[in-house]
């Protein structure tokens, strides 16, 4: 008598296996995707930009599913991803000229300033009045990327030090000192949207 072969039923369990954790692999991911299109939105300045920032994000982690490390904050390795991919997008627009029109949204400081009789002084609540979201948005959007990054994952994405920093893939001390100067210059522009 030969022996029965076990090959065939060792790949076939091997299949399942692998089929069983990449469907878990996927549950969990899609379970997260609010929260990766919320700190995605605090990168771009459009709604658009951020679903395909999204998009690219989930088509890159699917592909590389079997190098994601279970057990792992899949959040963090997900964030990771989103930030390569934003910081090469950025990459990419630097290389590229300017191609955008002038329009009056360009001039909004210096007309808010000549319309306002060139008031310096606002109380309070004109100020909370003239910061709209869209404003804070594109105060943030217009951060350099490494400063942006780290005021997105800390302070929106209420990530740690040390897990921002891993998913930047940067020291501690870095993330601290980007962090103080991305808030440091937010607040200079948010100040000036204000006083506009």
């Amino acid at each position: 008598m030969g022996e029965p072969d076990t090959a065939e039923p060792d790949e076939a369990r091997r299949i399942a296996a692998e089929a069983r954790d990449r469907v878990r692999f996927e549950e969990e991911a899609l379970a997260l995707a609010d929260q990766v299109y919320r700190v995605a939105r605090r990168f771009v300045s459009t709604r658009e930009e951020a679903e395909d920032l999204v998009q690219d994000t989930y088509a890159r982690a699917f592909r590389s599913w079997q190098s994601y490390t279970p057990g792992t904050n899949l959040r963090a390795w997900l964030l990771r991803i989103l930030t390569n991919l934003n910081v090469d997008r950025g990459r990419r627009l630097q290389r590229r000229p300017d191609e955008t029109p002038l329009e009056e949204h360009d001039y909004y400081l210096a007309n808010t300033v000549a319309a306002s009789g060139g008031e310096q002084v606002l109380d309070q609540d004109r100020v909370v009045e003239r910061l709209s979201q869209d404003s804070i948005v594109t105060a943030l959007s217009s951060l350099p990327d490494d400063f942006r990054d780290v005021v997105v994952l800390v302070d929106i994405g209420d990530f740690s030090y040390a897990d921002a920093a891993q998913i930047l893939d940067v020291p501690i001390g870095t993330v601290m000192s980007r962090l103080h100067r991305g808030r440091r210059l937010l607040k200079s522009k948010l100040a000036e949207e204000a006083v506009a």
